[in-house]
C-alpha cells in the first residue's frame, strides 16, 4: 500500500484487494488517503473487504438478478414483483448501489407513507431492503442503508374487525347471494375456509357420508390466472373439518343443481372453471352485501329512480341515483369503501367457536394454524360479546328507584354477596 501525490495535487492511494489486483482512489488530503487505506487493510484481514467501485452498480440491476434467484410460492413472487415494479425501482432503480444511504431511504419512506398505506410502504422497504443485504452479502457494499429506517405506524380502523353473526348470514347475506354461490358462501362461514381452499374443493374431499371435508389442495390466482396447488397454506392446513348437519343435504343438492367443474370442483364457475377470486369480488361479492343492507342500501325513490347510499371510509355520507336497481346496486358495490371481506367469514367462524366455548386448541386445529397463539390473537380476538360479559357479572340490578329499606334482599351488601 503506498500514497502518491498526483499531476493535480491529489493524493492517490494504491493498494492490492484480495485477489491481487492492484487497486487505487484519489483523495483531497493525505490524512483521508491514509486513512482509507488502514480501512482497507483492517477489511482485508477480517474478510469483509469490498472493492470500492463494486457500488456503482445500478439498483435495478442487482434487484432483477435477486428476484430470478428466489425461491418460493408463485402468488409470493408475483405480489413481490408488482410491489418491486410499482414502488421500489422508480425510486431506487437508477441509483448507483453504493450511492443509497440511510437518510435518503428514511426520507423516501416517509413520503411514501404520506401516499400510500404503512402496510404497502412495510412492503416496498422489504424488498428494498432485501436487494441492498443481498448486495453486502455479494460484497458490492459494506452496509445495509435501510437498517434501523422508521416506518409509518400501522393504525387501527374499523374495517379491521368487521365480523358478521349467524343471523345476519342466514337472514340477511345468503339470501341476497346468487343461487349458484350461495353454498360456496355458506360452507366457507360454517367452516373457516381460507378463499383458495373452498374454490379449491374438489369431490373426493368431501364427504357428504361422514359430514367432514378434508383440505388437501388450493386454488391460487396469480396475474389473473388460476392454478391448482397440490398442498394447503402451511403443513397445519391439511386438516379435515366437520360440516353442519343442516349443511350436508344443502351441499348435495348444489351439486345435483350444478354439476362439478374440472377436476371434480365442487364450487365452479358457470363453464366449470375455478373462481377468481377479483372477480367474485367485484361482480359477486360486493353487490351481495349491497343487496343485504350490509355495504350501503338502495331505495326506490322513484318510478324510474333508484337511490343508493353509503358512508365511506372517512365518515361521509354518499348518494347516488340509478334508473334500475340492478344498477345502483353495481355503483354503490363499486363506489362504497371497506366493507366486509370474504376473508371476514373465517374470522367470524373462529370467533363463534370461542364464543361457544370450544376449546382453543381444537380450533387451531380446524382452523389450520400452526401456533394456538395465532388463533387467539389474530382471529378471536374481534369479538365483542358484551352478554356474555354481562352474564358473568349477574343477571339482577338495582331498581331505578334505588334499594327498598324494608327488603333487606335489595340491599347493596346482598347484591355483593350474590357475585361473590
Amino acid at each position: 500500500m503506498s500514497i502518491h501525490v498526483t499531476p493535480q495535487g491529489q493524493y492517490r492511494a494504491k493498494w492490492r484487494d484480495p485477489s491481487g489486483r492492484q487497486r487505487s482512489k484519489n483523495f483531497a488530503t493525505k490524512r483521508e488517503a491514509r486513512d482509507f487505506l488502514a480501512t482497507v487493510r483492517t477489511s482485508a484481514s477480517n474478510g469483509t473487504y469490498v472493492d470500492p467501485q463494486a457500488g456503482r452498480q445500478r439498483f435495478a440491476e442487482h434487484a432483477e438478478a435477486w428476484l430470478a434467484s428466489r425461491t418460493g410460492e408463485s402468488t409470493t413472487r408475483a405480489r413481490d414483483a408488482s410491489v418491486m415494479r410499482t414502488h421500489v425501482l422508480p425510486q431506487w432503480g437508477d441509483w448507483q448501489l453504493g450511492k443509497i444511504d440511510h437518510l435518503s431511504v428514511q426520507s423516501w419512506v416517509s413520503e411514501l407513507g404520506r401516499r400510500r398505506s404503512p402496510a404497502t410502504v412495510a412492503e416496498a422497504l422489504r424488498l428494498t431492503s432485501g436487494v441492498l443485504r443481498s448486495a453486502v452479502r455479494n460484497r458490492l457494499i459494506p452496509y445495509n442503508p435501510c437498517e434501523d429506517v422508521t416506518l409509518p405506524r400501522r393504525r387501527k380502523h374499523d374495517h379491521d374487525d368487521l365480523m358478521i353473526t349467524r343471523d345476519q348470514l342466514s337472514v340477511d347475506l345468503l339470501p341476497a347471494v346468487p343461487a349458484r354461490y350461495r353454498m360456496l358462501v355458506a360452507t366457507t362461514a360454517w367452516t373457516g375456509l381460507r378463499w383458495g381452499e373452498a374454490v379449491g374443493l374438489q369431490s373426493d374431499a368431501l364427504d357428504l357420508a361422514g359430514g367432514t371435508l378434508r383440505v388437501i389442495r388450493t386454488v391460487v390466482e396469480v396475474s389473473g390466472n388460476t392454478d391448482y396447488k397440490p398442498y394447503p397454506k402451511t403443513g397445519a392446513g391439511r386438516r379435515t373439518v366437520p360440516l353442519p348437519r343442516w349443511l350436508v343435504p344443502q351441499l348435495r343438492d348444489h351439486v345435483a343443481r350444478y354439476g362439478l367443474g374440472e377436476r371434480g370442483l365442487v364450487f365452479a364457475n358457470a363453464v366449470g372453471k375455478p373462481l377468481r377470486r377479483t372477480l367474485f369480488r367485484s361482480r359477486i361479492w360486493r353487490p351481495s352485501l349491497v343487496r343485504a343492507g350490509l355495504l350501503g342500501s338502495v331505495e326506490h325513490t322513484g318510478s324510474h329512480e333508484f337511490t343508493g347510499r353509503w358512508i365511506d371510509d372517512e365518515g361521509r355520507a354518499n348518494t347516488l341515483v340509478r334508473e334500475t336497481y340492478a344498477a345502483a346496486v353495481k355503483a354503490v358495490a363499486s363506489a362504497a369503501g371497506t366493507g366486509l371481506r370474504f376473508h371476514d367469514l373465517r374470522h367470524s367462524y373462529a370467533t363463534w367457536l370461542v364464543d361457544d366455548g370450544v376449546p382453543p386448541n381444537m380450533v387451531q386445529r380446524v382452523m389450520g394454524h400452526e401456533s394456538v397463539t395465532t388463533t387467539l390473537q389474530l382471529y378471536t380476538r374481534r369479538t365483542e360479546n358484551h352478554d356474555r360479559i354481562l352474564d358473568a357479572l349477574g343477571g339482577s340490578m338495582l331498581g331505578a328507584d334505588g334499594p327498598d329499606d324494608e327488603d333487606p334482599d335489595d340491599s347493596p351488601a346482598a347484591g355483593m354477596a350474590v357475585l361473590r
